[in-house]
């Protein structure tokens, strides 16, 4: 191990491979399963605000989350330490499970591939060069046009090193990079004021997001988007076709639709998708996937956080229910495969199903003759905030870029519209599938059960039947 291996980070304390491999064996020896997770961390990240840097925040940590299954029951503790009698004493919690009558689970099988580079994007760009490209972003907006009041600009970055021992000698290591940049503009007219962002990341380094051709398109379409807000008008209320616009849009399919295929609440029977497979639950041509092989994506990962290989996951396909999203320990209690999506916060957290990259494919109609056809309703190009009920589907979802259709053409931009409806219901509702599928910019957030990850989204445009749209005007 020389001083590049990003495992020297895992290993530099008093702690060293062969230790913890013999350490896991001995903690899970009751268990049927489980594993040791190292994990060292660091974080960046920049506020650029009223002309000004704001904040700057640099944090590093390093531990373990140690996990015995036996069953159903499951023994889980973790530290901020790296060392020896740290895990001797971890191990202590996984002597409290009933001793495993089952043979061991099998390991993940190995995989040579790596979705993205080891190099760290913290230490490759300067802190000089990364205020500067705040401030740089900051005077482009400002010059775009006179009505620019106020500029907002977030850069951030982490850098991780995973690695999964189990008692039965594998041992899997991943190198995560993460970055994202984030504009928002305010402008002002007349004494009205209005907000656009955008934002874009993933797993690559920062040198894509200095391209100037990258952050002059994020400058572009924040003012693009608060100048459009600046003209709408209040959003109707009712019950009306709507429009959903490729890319970001596919968050609503993530939250209302994604989380009740996780195999989680399908073993316990509290999702609406419970014992369907094989049925017909969304209209023919629907089509959706996770997938975490997506190179570069920031849902993405070279393996889950149980040493999994990530891969595309069939849910739903033409229509019909074909499958759920699942980690070891409910695809082993379903009698079925894992299907690397076996994800956690942090080393202080114990692995759930999650998703990684979850999209509808695209179909085979043209984005504008769905526009034609529909004769009064909204297109939504991009959501911002949303309440979600995993178990049912129900769902509320603000729009921050929406526009009135009428006879089949785009109308004026509207403010406050909010979709309303569940998931399970929506996917039977879906009239036209386009041919425009796009994944979003990357910047989704995916929270479940306290914790938080990093996610994708996508789909291509959607018409969709009969859904609730709330705003303050009347149809």
């Amino acid at each position: 191990m020389t001083a590049l291996d990003p495992r020297s980070f895992l290993y530099r304390d008093s702690l060293d491979p062969d230790a913890a491999k013999a350490l896991t064996a001995d903690a899970l020896a009751k268990a049927d399963d489980g594993e040791l997770y190292l994990q060292y961390r660091k974080a960046e990240a920049f506020g650029f605000d009223d002309g000004r840097l704001k904040t700057a925040s640099y944090d590093t940590n390093a531990g373990f989350g140690l996990r015995a299954v036996s069953g159903e029951m499951t023994a889980f503790a973790h530290a901020n330490e790296l060392s020896e009698a740290a895990i001797k004493r971890a191990a202590e919690t996984m002597a409290l499970i009933d001793p495993s009558a089952k043979p061991k689970a099998q390991p993940p099988r190995s995989t040579n591939r790596h979705l993205y580079t080891d190099a760290d994007p913290l230490d490759l760009v300067p802190f000089a060069d990364k205020v500067n490209l705040c401030q740089t972003i900051d005077a482009a907006a400002r010059a775009r046009d006179p009505r620019v009041a106020q500029v907002s600009v977030g850069l951030s970055g982490t850098w991780s090193v995973v690695e999964i021992v189990r008692a039965d000698g594998f041992v899997a290591t991943d190198v995560r990079p993460l970055v994202r940049l984030n504009v928002s503009i305010v402008v002002e007219q007349n004494g009205r004021r209005e907000t656009g962002t955008f934002g874009m990341g993933g797993r690559y380094l920062y040198d894509r997001l200095f391209e100037e051709q990258t952050w002059n398109r994020a400058v572009d379409e924040a003012l693009r988007q608060a100048l459009v807000n600046l003209d709408s008008v209040a959003a109707p209320a009712g019950e009306m076709t709507v429009l959903l616009g490729p890319g970001w849009p596919g968050i609503v399919l993530h939250e209302a639709i994604g989380h009740g295929l996780e195999g989680d609440f399908n073993r316990k029977g509290t999702s609406a998708f419970s014992g369907r497979i094989g049925e017909q639950v969304a209209a023919r041509g629907v089509t959706v996937v996770d997938d975490g092989s997506i190179a570069d994506r920031r849902g993405s990962l070279s393996i889950d956080d149980e040493g999994t290989p990530t891969s595309e996951t069939i849910l739903i396909e033409d229509g019909f229910l074909k499958g759920y999203m699942q980690d070891r320990l409910n695809a082993r209690l379903m009698g079925v495969e894992p299907t690397g999506n076996g994800r956690r916060e942090s080393f202080a957290h114990a692995p759930m199903p999650r998703m990684t990259n979850t999209f509808m494919k695209a179909g085979k109609d043209d984005p504008a003759e769905l526009l034609s056809r529909v004769k009064r309703g909204i297109f939504a190009q991009s959501f911002g905030g949303g309440q979600v009920d995993i178990v049912s589907g129900k769902f509320v979802f603000s729009c921050t870029e929406a526009y009135w259709i009428e006879n089949g053409k785009i109308g004026a931009p509207i403010k406050g519209a909010t979709l309303i409806g569940d998931g399970p219901s929506v996917l039977t509702k879906v009239e036209g599938v386009g041919n425009d599928f796009a994944l979003d910019e990357g910047i989704g957030m995916c929270g479940k059960g306290g914790q938080s990850v990093p996610a994708g989204v996508g789909q291509p445009t959607l018409l969709i039947g009969g859904l609730t749209v709330g705003g303050t005007a009347t149809a």
